[in-house]
């Protein structure tokens, strides 16, 4: 059964934020709020805890996994970002921009789902920036409900349709509202990979 624990979104308590933080270093699954809707955390450096966090969302292994990092430090240590990408960093973190970018060593395989790229964001949610942040490094992203399922915004959808998370951390209903804005950058150029809250032109304008 889910331990389930209230937070304040804005404020959240310190001591339950280091719990959840504590779990998730064992390898354990920790459901959280985002600036949109519901996540799950795992440790994306632990092969045993990405390969769980599939199981229970049914979600096939070939689909890579997103990481939120509590800021620019914490992010560059999953990523490498070059000059592009840290322009684009500094212009909309925290915010819902995800940023591709070539993998650090150290990340799972299947976090990567076999590839050698990886998606990070610092959020505007401070419970996913606090619980990044105590962890110590990045935790994955991926929305808490079951695959082809939609994406839960209350805590009680949570708990109902994915038993098996180790710890709901409760800020009562997540906002809603369109997913992060996905682009990539290879060899200093920015792509489109999936559009979302901020709008392409915005992210293009930004960078002249």
């Amino acid at each position: 059964m889910t331990t389930r624990i209230a937070v304040d979104p804005g404020q959240p308590d310190p001591a339950a934020i280091a719990q959840a933080a504590t779990i998730l270093a064992a390898g354990g699954v920790v459901a959280y709020p985002t600036e949109t809707l519901y996540g799950l955390a795992v440790d994306p450096r632990n092969r045993d805890a990405v390969l769980r966090l599939f199981g229970l969302k049914g979600r096939p292994e070939s689909s890579a996994l997103t990481l939120i990092a509590a800021d620019m430090e914490q992010a560059r240590l999953a990523g490498e970002f070059g000059a592009e990408a840290m322009r684009l960093a500094e212009g909309w973190w925290p915010g819902p921009l995800t940023i591709v970018v070539a993998a650090r060593a150290g990340l799972a395989a299947e976090t990567l789902a076999g590839g050698s790229t990886v998606g990070v964001r610092v959020p505007g949610s401070g419970v996913a920036r606090a619980l990044a942040r105590a962890f110590g490094f990045c935790i994955t992203a991926t929305s808490a409900n079951r695959s082809g399922e939609t994406p839960a915004a209350l805590p009680g959808e949570v708990a109902d349709r994915l038993p098996g998370v180790d710890l709901l951390l409760d800020a009562g209903p997540a906002p809603g509202g369109a997913p992060s804005t996905i682009v990539t950058v290879e060899h200093g150029a920015v792509s489109l990979i999936r559009a979302g809250a901020i709008a392409w032109d915005r992210v293009l304008e930004s960078l002249q």
